[in-house]
């Protein structure tokens, strides 16, 4: 899959982003996601997104697919994930979707914070990261979109919403 200059500003992001299919096959990831579990990224690429949780929280996994084929999107989920040495870490999901010209969902873009990490310090660097990509995207619409062939315009419309979603969060309710 070739990475367009919308999704190379989520290569080596602070934050934990994968993509999935409709039916929770993980398409891509960047190089946060899989550190963080503790897979190289070919190990990660072609599996469901259920092998990254352990079996007792298969069903808040489930419940959030639902939430997402029923709303577009999920905010604010926490679901605990597992990496390959079998130790968990608490995460919150946010996810937004991804469409194809004619609305049909392709999958999801999904970003995962580690509520462990969620210092001032981890909060400042996300809100940074979040608006110099959103300048980033601001900077591509302007210059290349009319351009970009109808997958690259799905891929960055669809990360356009993501990161507007990421720019809303309150932190401080979340940290409560």
């Amino acid at each position: 899959m070739s990475q367009t200059e919308a999704r190379k500003t989520l290569k080596d992001a602070p934050v934990m982003w994968r993509r999935i299919n409709s039916i929770g096959i993980i398409l891509d990831c960047n190089s946060t996601y899989a550190a963080k579990l503790g897979y190289a990224k070919s190990e990660i690429i072609g599996k469901s997104i259920f092998e990254h949780v352990p079996k007792d929280a298969w069903k808040d996994m489930n419940d959030s697919l639902k939430i997402w084929f029923d709303t577009g999107k999920v905010t604010d989920r926490k679901i605990t994930f597992k990496k390959q040495d079998g130790e968990t870490f608490s995460g919150l999901l946010q996810a937004t979707s991804l469409y194809d010209d004619k609305d049909n969902v392709l999958g999801s873009n999904t970003v995962i914070f580690d509520l462990s990490e969620l210092t001032d310090e981890k909060i400042k660097e996300y809100k940074n990261f979040f608006k110099e990509s959103n300048s980033k995207l601001e900077e591509i619409k302007e210059k290349e979109y009319d351009q970009l062939d109808e997958n690259s315009k799905s891929e960055y419309d669809g990360l356009k919403k993501m990161f507007e979603m990421l720019s809303n969060i309150n932190f401080d309710e979340i940290k409560k």
